[in-house]
């Protein structure tokens, strides 16, 4: 099977949030285990769309579902390790796009790992797939401009 290479342009991270690695979060090898890594990357989620007032299932029951999510580890992280997530947008479409996650640890800039999570919007009472509702999306897109102006 082929390495799976995620590569994200600085400019799409918007957000950044830290977690603390807890000792429960740790598996038989001593580091950072794979199942607790997608919990905190949910987490960091739930956190990014708060920031911009954005529910994950809103009263009429339509919210957003996770389609794939794809993880690149790239060094081991360790109990009580602080972990910054960097969290932005990208690959949009009509019904959702990519949200992105860099992982590092600031104490030593090391690289921990780098995640690509694609969701859609669903309606729950219906089971489909509808439209990304336009506040959304033009949330994200300021969000995407903001960064690029102050970046470029």
């Amino acid at each position: 099977m082929a390495r799976l290479n995620l590569e994200f342009p600085d400019h799409h991270f918007v957000f950044e949030t830290s977690l603390s690695v807890r000792i429960t979060d740790i598996n038989a090898g001593n580091h950072l285990a794979n199942d607790s890594m997608i919990s905190m990357i949910s987490e960091a989620r739930a956190r990014f769309l708060y920031h911009f007032g954005i529910e994950e299932i809103n009263q009429d029951r339509t919210g957003i579902i996770v389609t794939d999510l794809a993880t690149m580890y790239k060094s081991e992280a360790h109990a009580r390790d602080l972990l910054r997530f960097e969290v932005g947008v990208m690959d949009f479409n009509k019904y959702g796009c990519d949200i992105i996650f860099r992982i590092t640890r600031p104490v030593d800039g090391r690289l921990i790992a780098l995640a690509k999570s694609g969701f859609v919007f669903y309606n729950y009472t219906h089971s489909k797939v509808v439209l990304m509702p336009e506040r959304v999306r033009n949330t994200f897109e300021q969000a995407l401009a903001n960064r690029q102006h102050n970046v470029g």
